[in-house]
């Protein structure tokens, strides 16, 4: 008992100091926490690609739009250090009010995707999939063109 007690109370303190040393953190790690922010949604969003296109089975359609809006309700959080970098365009900031309200529409849309999924049916969530991942729009004024691979 002893033991655990010294390991939560360590716990405790190395998380206090992560928490403290967050407003601290480089404007590299930023750039890259958004970064692994943006990949989530987009793993996911190409896995219920997958699905809906019939090469992937649907089993996990539940589990997808969960993890998507889940991902979706930190993205906004991502970019208010206001690092400029990578694919994120200076107009993220400079147009802040437009960017912020369309990911709170975008966190709200995959949120209630993902609760009709879990009330009605996979089928009823994946006929949304369009309309709650409509990225382009925003892509299109946000984002930095990428490079061909």
């Amino acid at each position: 008992m002893i033991i655990c007690a010294a390991a939560l109370g360590a716990l405790q303190v190395a998380g206090s100091a992560a928490v403290n040393a967050a407003p601290a953190a480089n404007n590299a790690n930023a750039v890259d926490y958004r970064q692994h922010i943006m990949n989530t949604l987009n793993e996911q969003a190409a896995a219920l690609g997958q699905i809906l296109s019939g090469a992937a089975p649907d089993d996990n359609v539940l589990a997808h739009l969960d993890v998507l809006a889940l991902t979706a309700s930190t993205a906004l959080k991502a970019f208010e250090l206001k690092v400029p970098g990578r694919e994120a365009r200076p107009e993220v900031w400079a147009k802040w009010a437009d960017f912020s309200q369309r990911m709170t529409e975008f966190a709200q849309k995959t949120a209630a995707m993902a609760k009709l999924g879990h009330e009605q049916g996979k089928e009823a969530a994946l006929a949304n999939v369009v309309d709650a991942l409509s990225c382009k729009k925003c892509h299109d004024t946000y984002r930095k063109e990428q490079p061909a691979k």
